[in-house]
């Protein structure tokens, strides 16, 4: 038993999290999602890292980025739209606006909130003639591809400040189930209105993430939101009796039933997670919650 401790403001945030560890409420599972983040590092787990796309239209997309530079993680499960943000993002800029803007007079200016974030409708004319042309470089050396491999080389023709260009130097898969859900699907559909012999091969990328689930020694996932993205990965999980450990963080409830507000209890339910499988959850919006874990973790 641990007593309840009083914060000392510190420079550190290596120790402002140890003293989390004691202060209880979220700050303790905050603290807890950073020790056993450190063990799935040092322990040898392949690490998948879930998200959603809306955290890449955010600064969180640097975070994603160092995750991957500094090694700890070994593939990403996320959404079409995040492909969408990185692309654009890595050549435009989004800029901060407010919740309680006026929706009606930011489409009449050809704007787009997500949140306080507004992003130009002239961003995504960019993103489709950068499509057009990774579309056409594609098509000419295969007809048949993946989501993975579409990431692949999208992230070898970004600048290095490029999450996907990470992603392609550090030879981490970005598998995307759901990425017709988004602006690049979109545009995978015109393009396929004058090569339909042109395939995007979803279930092809099951094998891959199969192998790296089935070959490793143990599993844990860093899951941020939840999603198609979050299930994708617990699900792949379930053949081999599920992730040894996980970190959730999450602003869902499951009172609901859905699979985001899905605790890991109910994984172990469903052997997602292992009976025994270590688990943190942190109740708390990611763009707070996640830059302290990096800070510490990193």
């Amino acid at each position: 038993m641990k007593n309840i401790k009083d914060i000392r403001p510190s420079g550190s945030v290596k120790n402002l999290i140890r003293q989390l560890g004691t202060t209880g409420f979220q700050a303790t599972n905050l603290s807890n999602a950073v020790d056993l983040i450190d063990e799935m590092k040092n322990g040898g787990d392949t690490v998948f890292l879930t998200f959603t796309a809306n955290m890449m239209a955010s600064g969180l997309r640097g975070i994603f980025t160092k995750f991957i530079e500094s090694g700890l993680v070994d593939a990403v499960i996320t959404t079409g739209g995040s492909i969408d943000h990185d692309i654009i993002r890595s050549y435009k800029t989004y800029t901060l606006g407010g919740f309680n803007a006026d929706d009606v007079a930011l489409h009449k200016r050809g704007i787009n909130r997500i949140g306080n974030i507004l992003v130009p409708t002239n961003r995504y004319v960019f993103l489709e003639k950068k499509m057009r042309t990774y579309f056409t470089e594609v098509y000419k050396k295969k007809k048949v591809f993946t989501p993975s491999q579409l990431c692949d080389f999208i992230g070898s023709k970004l600048p290095r400040n490029s999450f996907l260009n990470a992603c392609h130097r550090m030879e981490v898969p970005v598998f995307s189930p759901g990425i017709v859900d988004s602006a690049v699907g979109m545009h995978l559909y015109f393009f396929r209105q004058e090569h339909r012999d042109f395939i995007l091969d979803t279930a092809g990328d099951l094998s891959m993430l199969a192998d790296l689930v089935f070959e490793a020694e143990k599993t844990a996932g860093i899951i941020v939101g939840g999603g198609i993205s979050k299930h994708h990965l617990i699900g792949a999980n379930l053949l081999r009796g599920g992730l040894d450990r996980a970190v959730y963080i999450t602003t869902s409830h499951e009172f609901d039933g859905s699979l985001s507000g899905a605790q890991p209890k109910e994984a172990k339910s469903w052997g997602k997670i292992r009976e025994r499988g270590e688990t943190v959850t942190v109740h708390g919006e990611a763009t707070i919650v996640l830059p302290l874990i990096a800070s510490a973790v990193l």
